[in-house]
Parts: C-alpha cells; structure tokens; sequence
C-alpha cells in the first residue's frame, strides 16, 4: 500500500508514502557514479550516474524503493500484487530482475526519452534477490523534470503508460484508475453550482461542499482518486520551503494513521516514511512515522566519485520542549 506523486512548481519534486506494517532498516542511500552495479545478467557498471534514494542495504547492495539520479529522473516501485508478472530467465535481450530495474533504469537514463528506449529493450524476470527475500509484486512510476510515465509488467506483457496526473497507487491496473477519474469530474475546490432544482432553494452551510463525494477511505483506488484531486488543486508559492511543505500535505491527505487498516490481529499499516525528492535541486527530504520534520539530504554535498556507498540513518525522534530550562 503506497503512493507516489509528482508536483510542480518553479522546481520539479518527486516523492511517495511508503505504506507497510512493519519498517526494514531504510536509509538514504547514495550510490555514486564509480560503485560498481552487478546486475544478474552478468553485465557490470564501473561508471554510471550516481543515484540516491531510499533503501535497504543488504550485502553492500542497494534495494532502492525510490530514488533519484544526478539527472534529475526519478522512479518508484510500489506494491502490485495479483497483477504483477514477472517472466522466466533466458529471454531476448536484457532479463533485468525487479530489485534491479531501479538502479538499472537510473544509472543510464537522463530523461524519460530514454528511459522509453531502455524499456523497449528489457524483460523483466523473476530472479529474486535471495532466498529470504523473494521478488515483491510492483509496478513503477518514473518522472523527469517534465512528465512521468507507469510501467506495469503483467501477463500480457510490459505496459508503459504515460501518466498525465503523476500519481499512482496500488491495484488495479493504472488505465482502471484512470478511466475511474471520470467519475469525479463533478468534483471541485469551489462551492457547487445547483444543478439539482431550479424550485429547490439550497444552502451553503459549510466550505469544501465541491468536493463532497472524494472518496476518503484507504483502498488504493480512493487514494489514487483523492491524492489527484489533491495535487491538481493545490496551490503552493515557488519558493523551496513552500514547495516541499505543500508535497508533503498532499502526501498527508493519503497517509496511514497506525490502527486505521488492520493486516491481521494486532498488525496494522501505517506510512513508514514519505519523501520528496527535488529533480533541480537534487535533494532528498523525508519524514518518518516518528518524526514529521522533514530532513533533507543534499546531493551536491557527496563526493559522487567515489567507490562505495554511502547511507544516513532517518532521523526518527522529533520532540523537544521549545522552552525547556
């Protein structure tokens, strides 16, 4: 359960809610442009763009949930379960594992142009990264500073789809959510126009009554409608604190209140975290469950030429007493 959106004001900024019932060790992770990528096809990377995201390291790899590179593309994987296929080893051309086709897309790709062309050449196959930790069912989101596309890798094939609202959820495919907005076109920021009676004298009794019939529970399809309609009403000044305060409300208004979706008895989601990536700027914010200031990671401050990764532990203890003695 998760979603991403992508928001523009005078920068382009990227981000998602990382929705789960439980939290791995995540931390901001950069990977700069001479650590060496091994990719399960047996192709190497000694030199590529340096990315930084969110991810969990394990054996000195990077299992990245989102991220960004040095050119300011971003991508997200986000749970796809029923739907996701993923193919057998040994297909034509590049067979890229699903934990992979983050690094693989952003180590090479400087704008969704290319990112268009790589896709045309890969498959995506059902390697996991180890025994105990088996291949989730995703689809992805991936942005430049101009437009963002979806890529869904189902039974029928791989699916890329632009997607002119820069949002996605979860299930089901995203031409349903698409199709699906229709039915919300009524919806607006404004207070509404009585279509119902020219005989009927209605009253305003509150503000917000345009937008009565938002769907406000947790399933995915109501926050892929809810987080649009959010986001394409939303109004921010171009300034960077503005801007990324704003990503995030919009980001807030489909999060997970722990309690409020119960996985089974005593396990519930919440939004583990939330980031927001600038694509100018090339800084990565996040808040954590237990901490809603936004740190930010800047990625002009790295030495991108160096060989290893480098990862910050999230901040996750926020209180303080502002007059404390």
């Amino acid at each position: 359960m998760c979603t991403a959106i992508t928001y523009q004001t005078k920068d382009r900024y990227f981000g998602r809610n990382l929705d789960l019932e439980y939290s791995y060790h995540e931390t901001v992770t950069i990977t700069p442009r001479h650590y060496c990528l091994n990719f399960r096809n047996g192709q190497t990377f000694d030199e590529h763009l340096a990315i930084m995201g969110m991810a969990y390291v394990v054996n000195d790899y990077p299992l990245y949930y989102d991220a960004m590179n040095e050119k300011g593309v971003a991508m997200a994987g986000l749970n796809f379960p029923g739907n996701a296929c993923y193919l057998e080893e040994n297909q034509p051309g590049d067979n890229i594992a699903p934990f992979e086709l983050i690094p693989w897309i952003l180590s090479q790709c400087q704008n969704i142009t290319e990112v268009k062309k790589l896709l045309k050449t890969i498959h995506i196959v059902d390697i996991s990264f180890s025994d105990q930790l088996p291949n989730s069912p995703l689809h992805w989101i991936i942005a430049d500073k101009e437009k963002a596309i979806t890529v869904e890798c189902v039974k029928e094939g791989l699916k890329i789809y632009d997607n002119p609202v820069g949002v996605l959820t979860n299930n089901p495919a995203f031409d349903i959510h698409m199709f699906t907005l229709n039915q919300y076109m009524h919806l607006s920021a404004s207070q509404p126009v009585n279509h119902f009676s020219k005989t009927v004298p209605f009253q305003y009794y509150c503000q917000g009554m345009g937008a009565i019939g938002l769907p406000g529970d947790m399933s995915s399809l109501s926050r892929f409608v809810r987080a649009t309609f959010t986001k394409l009403n939303a109004i921010s000044a171009d300034d960077e604190n503005s801007s990324v305060h704003q990503f995030f409300h919009i980001l807030n208004s489909v999060a997970f209140t722990k309690g409020t979706v119960c996985i089974k008895d005593d396990v519930y989601d919440m939004t583990v975290y939330s980031s927001c990536c600038n694509l100018d700027k090339k800084i990565y914010y996040y808040t954590t469950y237990e901490n809603s200031h936004i740190v930010g990671v800047d990625m002009n401050n790295e030495d991108l030429d160096r060989t290893c990764l480098k990862s910050y532990d999230l901040i996750k203890e926020a209180l303080f007493i502002q007059n404390k003695n």
